[in-house]
């Protein structure tokens, strides 16, 4: 289990409130890894339905200065890899990393509490997924996270489905929030190097905080179960499509684009590997198996 004892320079109000939001996203793990599970068992007329149902395995760290987490993977006959990772760490941002930060310059204090899903499918027609969610404190307070959808075959069908439910979350808590973020989305999920986006898209928000802490944490969890909701049928409507070795290998050569992203642009990846986070955790999200052409 992860050591959910808030740092001492937390107020007891927001110290209360990071154990809320910590609760949250280890429940949002245990829901999404059983659905993703049931799947794997229930995946009996699957292309690879010879291979063993998979389940995940879980691993928890310790941060060096505070906190920790829990590292869930599964390697399936449906899902190649998925990881669900949940933490929390806090202590000291470094000195050159504190003006990245908001509210860090004056003494680099901090808490950060988070769940990441990363989803690499075995059948080339079954979309890759990535979410995260996660709540920040410094000398301020933020919510961020959102979903994206990257279709290594194209899937228009599906990639309207994912948006349409993530449309409708974000319209239940404030009409602007989907165009904004999905905008921001398509923005940051970019690959500049190939002048070319990284998949389908999504929503993608970061440093919200409205004035209304519980607002934005309703609308985090909405958008936490709203993507595992659309996900998980978007996963079931795919998993059972006949594939040839030919698919395989386009699949193989895409994921590449997914690698280079992550380890050249993405944000999160920077955020934990400057601030001592476990490396396994933080490269969770690199698919098994990828080629280059």
């Amino acid at each position: 289990m992860i050591n959910r004892a808030p740092p001492d320079f937390l107020t007891p109000d927001m110290a209360d409130f990071s154990v809320r939001v910590a609760d949250w996203f280890e429940k949002l793990r245990d829901n999404i890894c059983g659905q993703f599970e049931t799947i794997e068992s229930a995946a009996e007329d699957s292309p690879l339905s010879d291979k063993p149902s998979g389940h995940f395995e879980r691993k928890n760290w310790t941060r060096d200065g505070g906190g920790g987490g829990q590292i869930s993977v599964m390697h399936g006959r449906v899902f190649e890899k998925v990881g669900v990772n949940i933490s929390v760490v806090h202590g000291q941002f470094a000195e050159d990393f504190r003006a990245q930060i908001p509210g860090a310059t004056d003494d680099g204090q901090f808490w950060a509490g988070g769940i990441s899903l990363v989803a690499h499918p075995q059948n080339p027609f079954v979309p890759a997924a990535h979410m995260n969610t996660r709540f920040v404190i410094t000398s301020k307070a933020w919510f961020g996270g959102g979903g994206d959808l990257t279709p290594l075959k194209p899937a228009p069908k599906q990639a309207n489905t994912f948006h349409a439910d993530l449309k409708a979350c974000c319209e239940r808590h404030d009409p602007d929030y989907y165009p904004k973020y999905k905008q921001w989305c398509d923005d940051y999920f970019y690959l500049k190097h190939r002048d070319e986006p990284r998949g389908a898209g999504g929503i993608f928000y970061d440093y919200l905080d409205s004035g209304d802490r519980e607002a934005d944490f309703s609308f985090t969890r909405d958008v936490g179960s709203s993507f595992a909701g659309s996900y998980v049928n978007i996963v079931r409507e795919t998993m059972n499509k006949h594939f040839t070795a030919e698919d395989r290998h386009f699949q193989l050569v895409r994921r590449g684009r997914y690698v280079e992203f992550n380890l050249l642009y993405d944000r999160g990846t920077s955020f934990g590997l400057k601030t001592g986070g476990n490396i396994e955790a933080i490269l969770m999200s690199l698919p098994p198996e990828v080629r280059w052409p």
